[in-house]
């Protein structure tokens, strides 16, 4: 049987923003380390009005010391 599993953005972006804080890690850093030329795709996914990319949400955990599981919100 297959559950229907969504993403919570907002939740997803309040952890990024969060563990981005807790970390002291400026989003310059982050758009530094992922080469955007602007931070605008940072602040969407703290705003929870986009997601990152499976590829960024791996640099994200790296940075930030956890896993994507600890970053992406699930709702069933």
């Amino acid at each position: 049987m297959c559950t229907t599993v969504q993403i919570n953005m907002e939740a997803t972006g309040n952890n990024i923003a969060r563990m981005r804080k807790l970390k002291g890690i400026t989003i310059r850093q982050i758009q530094e380390e992922m080469g955007f030329n602007t931070p605008q795709a940072i602040y969407k996914w703290q705003n929870g009005t986009t997601l990152p990319s499976l590829e960024n949400l791996v640099v994200l955990a790296e940075m930030f010391e956890t896993t994507i599981a600890e970053i992406v919100v699930v709702k069933k």
